[in-house]
């Protein structure tokens, strides 16, 4: 029981107890202990505030899979030019890989809410003075110029994490758990963002999808940061370098890099492939598989090392190959499906290395030069899979790329993880809660 303190009230001069416990402290009821669930979700969401931030920001995070496809229906809807619509995603995609880390710099500085909503409001406003050029047929370099306006987005993904990692230090099992739920989550958003967008563009107007993404968008990043119980507190600074110094970081980042091809290149290549309606389903299955493995993947009480895993994606990545020459549509659904198995426990793996090799007080920093370099990954395989699409000397051969670009993941992976002594090998990949990398 807590010791009660004895006090003089204003009342009068009886004593009256009052009970002071930690408002985290658990009852220290011996007697009867609360139950707790074996399901580590449960425990997880168990939390106080934790489902509130969560849903703020899966609000706030569906919406990065709507507005390129919204951005690529509405501009070639008024302009007649998916070569413009393309360059203009491209361009908004190029502007935020370069504002990204700027954006975490300021938010590991000044904590989430001082900058992570006016940097929203900016980007939204961005993408509704787009809307307005393209719904106004507006010169053509107008597009470009709004679109780097949009450039200011906080990465949500990398906040929620930044959480996690501030609610469970000391938990590395839990923390595992919440990564994988949240590598989950991204899989869920960018499986469901462009169903969603198609389907506003075009059951309303070509307008639709980027309209409401921007309300959503919004109106997560408001939800999520008015929780300021689990916002994590702005850590002094212990070092004035980019993460990107960090013993082990910049290895680590062109692991992402070959990562991101592998995905960028699948996506383009499946879609040439499958050319029709049933482009977008099939597609989705690949991200079905790894929302389902990313579940499953946080019940797991031993993580295993990001080389087992790039192994286990090169081999995986081979399955849509041997299905695509088989030209059965439905050999290759599945073999989507199993090979999307392999992304999230990689990326969970691959985050929690950034985690660890990140100072704490430059978190949101870390993950988001993750995020670009795993961008500039997708969009290099998406024109390596482009070209292999236009010059293919059989169907199946723009299928290559993905478990090539997995081979040079591992490759990478191994490259780092080995040296003329142990100790390098600590600094490139900290072992895990387990004790292995």
């Amino acid at each position: 029981m807590p010791r009660p303190d004895l006090t003089l009230t204003p009342a009068g001069p009886a004593l009256a107890p009052r009970y002071r416990t930690h408002p985290t402290e658990p009852p220290r009821n011996r007697t009867h202990p609360a139950p707790v669930s074996r399901n580590p979700y449960l425990r997880l969401f168990a939390i106080p505030g934790a489902r509130a931030f969560t849903a703020g920001n899966m609000a706030a995070r569906l919406p990065m899979g709507m507005f390129g496809i919204s951005a690529v229906i509405m501009v070639a809807a008024r302009y007649d030019s998916y070569a413009l619509a393309g360059a203009v995603t491209a361009t908004a995609l190029g502007a935020g890989a370069l504002t990204g880390p700027w954006i975490a710099r300021l938010i590991d500085r000044y904590g989430q809410a001082r900058v992570a909503v006016p940097a929203a409001v900016h980007a939204v406003l961005g993408r509704v003075l787009l809307v307005l050029c393209v719904h106004e047929r507006a010169p053509v370099w107008t597009l470009f110029a709004v679109t780097a306006l949009t450039a200011t987005l906080p990465n949500t993904g990398g906040m929620s994490r930044a959480r996690w990692a501030h609610l469970l230090r000391g938990d590395p099992e839990s923390l595992h758990t919440a990564n994988s739920f949240e590598q989950a989550a991204d899989e869920l958003c960018f499986m469901l963002g462009p169903v969603l967008a198609a389907l506003l563009c075009s059951a309303l107007f070509p307008e639709a999808g980027t309209l409401v993404a921007a309300v959503l968008c919004l109106a997560g990043i408001l939800l999520f940061t008015a929780q300021r119980a689990t916002e994590p507190p702005v850590a002094p600074r212990t070092s004035h370098c980019s993460p990107l110094r960090a013993p082990g970081m910049a290895p680590l980042l062109a692991v992402f890099l070959a990562t991101g091809a592998v995905f960028g290149a699948m996506e383009v290549v499946a879609l040439a492939y499958v050319d029709g309606p049933l482009a977008g389903p099939v597609l989705a299955l690949q991200a079905a598989g790894s929302c389902a493995a990313g579940l499953l993947y946080g019940r797991v009480r031993r993580t295993a090392r990001l080389p087992a895993c790039l192994a286990a994606m090169t081999a995986l990545m081979t399955v849509p190959l041997l299905a695509a020459t088989t030209g059965s549509l439905p050999a290759l659904a599945a073999a989507l499906l199993v090979a999307g198995m392999a992304t999230a426990p990689t990326m969970v793996t691959g985050t929690g290395l950034v985690q660890r090799l990140t100072p704490e007080s430059q978190l949101n920093e870390g993950m988001t030069l993750a995020v670009t370099a795993l961008l500039a990954g997708v969009s290099a395989g998406s024109a390596a899979g482009g070209w292999a699409a236009d010059h293919s000397p059989f169907p199946a051969f723009g299928f290559l790329l993905p478990p090539a670009a997995a081979l040079l993941a591992l490759a990478l992976a191994l490259c780092a993880a080995t040296g003329p002594d142990r100790r390098a090998d600590r600094r490139r990949f900290p072992p895990g809660p387990d004790g292995r990398a």
